[in-house]
């Protein structure tokens, strides 16, 4: 072992045994990288990448104490049973509980204060003042944090935090500047704090995706009692089919449901685009959708290849990145991944039929006619296999929320699986979804330009990614997998028209079966949308959506939801509590596709 080496290992031991000590938990077992076998007494922590920088040891130290902050100070009975419903409002609500057992342990080790500050003062240090213009450019999770970390931890304050504390401290101060000191009183009672920031979150002046949901299950059991009816509505119909072509390779249609809407005027029409094969439409077109979808305009959304967003040298950084996480998951990956590479060579072994009249030459046999020139030559020809030509499609959640880990994870298995699926001549095609702005950028703006029509229907520009098309091999593609850990990227996720988008592009292809794989951590949450319709339109529309593709296409669609259960939307579907399960949880569920077993909701 070099230098090197000796001292990353003694590190590791050193920071090992502080998080046993803080956590109180001396039967911890704790790994260092994004290591997918987890255990209930065990803890997940960075790998350590580089050493020569005191950023990377005050980086490692600061996660490492909270998460041994974590295990110490927070009961998991008490946090859920005070969350918030709504996925931006559970996001806050985390982040308030992250900063409260930090806050506790900051006050009693000097050493875990420092490590923690400094750590996140460095986020800041970098931050180009000129990227955060307005409001749309800085999301509230991060306002939230900062507001809540500047009176907590008393943070320095630079150009670029004044910047984005500039545009949502009239609104923090407004609902949460009075309850500060009842927060710091209450700081080590855990249940007191957590429902009096549940009631702060829920008084702030922004609508969340799934925050009916009472509403929402009244609203199923209606559906329930009239389904033979409601189930015919909501096939949907279309006007329409338009190429919308991309200069990318790609050149595929943007797909989205017609929303039938009320006409408006000329001038203010925008494209209406159906979704599939035209045919199936026609078939269904006296079932017009129960609810009506609008995009309020769609010309600023964009379908990007990776490597446009971003220059070669950054893409080639950012994939080293994630090559270095992957170190640590070869050995448990190449385990999953030859399961499966297993079971769809089985399927594909050939089979032949020797000594026939016609077909191809049977090449072994020539030393018969070498021995003896009359001797008839031999034919052989391939036996039909059950194995059928296929693609699978990894359509990845971009959203803001799936920042970190959940990004890292679900880059690695589409990575891998990539590379498996195409030993075994499998079609893999790797999409992302997310939106150029929050707050809705320039389809807002246009909106607010003409007086804010009500119910404008989606408001946000939309960012579909192509990260490796189908025909394009991985050895080609795979630095583009790294961009997924941008900072900046991941934004807002509108997944109904982000799995129509998916489904447009598979279904145009020649392969015979087909296969679309969903991977999200939450609801669909747009902000921009959100703000000015129902508080479930998003959701409501990824139902449709998913019905639809269900019901009238061959298409076998699963997901999997990362700590949210999706089932709701899907009939294929599984949840798993957390995104270390993800690549076990990826190749199981495609290895009893293909295997045949399974064809029901999976458990």
């Amino acid at each position: 072992m070099d230098e090197h080496e000796l001292l990353k290992e003694r590190f590791k031991s050193a920071v090992s045994s502080a998080v046993k000590a803080i956590s109180e938990n001396y039967n911890l077992e704790i790994k260092f990288g994004n290591d997918l076998s987890s255990k209930k007494n065990s803890l997940n922590l960075p790998e350590i990448v580089n050493l020569k920088k005191l950023q990377d040891f005050t980086y490692l130290r600061a996660f490492a104490d909270s998460e041994a902050l974590k295990i110490k100070y927070t009961d998991e009975k008490i946090y859920n049973k005070n969350q918030p419903t709504g996925s931006m409002a559970r996001a806050l609500y985390a982040i308030a509980e992250k900063i409260r057992y930090e806050k506790i342990g900051s006050d009693k080790l000097k050493g875990v204060k420092n490590n923690i500050t400094q750590c996140y003062e460095n986020k800041f240090k970098n931050r180009k003042i000129e990227e955060i213009r307005t409001e749309s450019d800085v999301p509230i999770t991060e306002a939230f944090e900062l507001y809540l970390r500047s009176h907590f931890f008393k943070i320095n304050q630079n150009e670029a935090t004044k910047k984005v504390l500039s545009h949502w401290k009239n609104l923090f101060d407004k609902n949460l500047k009075k309850k500060l000191k009842e927060l710091d009183n209450c700081v080590e009672n855990q249940n007191q704090f957590n429902q009096l920031i549940a009631d702060l979150i829920n008084n702030l002046d922004f609508e969340d995706s799934d925050s009916k949901e009472k509403e929402e299950k009244k609203e199923t059991s209606k559906e329930d009692a009239s389904s033979s009816d409601e189930n015919q509505d909501e096939n949907s119909s279309a006007q329409k089919d338009q190429d919308k072509s991309s200069d990318s390779d790609a050149n595929v249609i943007d797909a989205n449901f017609e929303s039938f809407s009320e006409n408006k005027d000329a001038d203010d029409k925008e494209t209406k685009e159906v979704v599939g094969d035209p045919n199936l439409f026609q078939k269904n077109k006296k079932n017009l959708l129960k609810e009506k979808y609008k995009i309020f305009t769609s010309k600023y959304d964009e379908i990007k290849n990776a490597e446009d967003l971003e220059n070669e040298e950054e893409i080639f950084r950012l994939r080293k990145n994630l090559d270095q996480q992957l170190t640590n998951l070869q050995n448990l990956i190449a385990k999953l991944a030859n399961k499966l590479q297993r079971q769809l060579l089985a399927k594909q072994n050939r089979s032949w039929e020797f000594d026939l009249e016609e077909g191809i030459l049977d090449a072994s046999k020539l030393s018969r006619i070498v021995a003896d020139p009359f001797h008839s030559l031999s034919y052989k020809m391939e036996k039909e296999t059950e194995f059928k030509d296929t693609i699978v499609t990894l359509l990845i959640d971009n959203s803001g929320s799936m920042r970190g880990r959940p990004i890292s994870v679900a880059a690695i298995c589409a990575d891998i699986l990539s590379r498996t699926l195409e030993r075994c001549s499998v079609k893999v095609e790797i999409l992302g979804f997310t939106t150029k702005n929050w707050k809705g950028g320039k389809s807002r703006e246009q909106w607010n330009l003409e007086n804010k029509p009500t119910n404008p229907g989606r408001l946000n520009d939309l960012r579909h990614i192509v990260y490796k098309s189908a025909d394009k091999p991985w050895r080609q593609s795979k630095k583009n997998l790294g961009l997924m850990l941008k900072e900046g990227l991941l934004k807002e996720n509108i997944d109904g028209e982000a799995l129509l988008w998916a489904f447009k592009r598979i279904s145009s292809r020649k392969e015979e079966r087909k296969i679309l794989m969903v991977i999200s951590d939450g609801a669909p949450v747009d902000d921009s949308t959100l703000s000015v319709n129902s508080g479930d339109y998003l959701e409501k529309h990824l139902k449709q959506a998913v019905k639809w593709i269900e019901e009238n296409s061959n298409i076998e669609i699963l997901a999997i939801g990362i700590g949210h259960d999706v089932t709701r939307y899907y009939k294929k579907a599984i949840k798993i509590a957390d995104v270390q399960e993800l690549g076990d949880v990826m190749v199981n569920q495609l290895t009893k596709l293909f295997s045949g077993k399974d064809n029901k909701t999976i458990h």
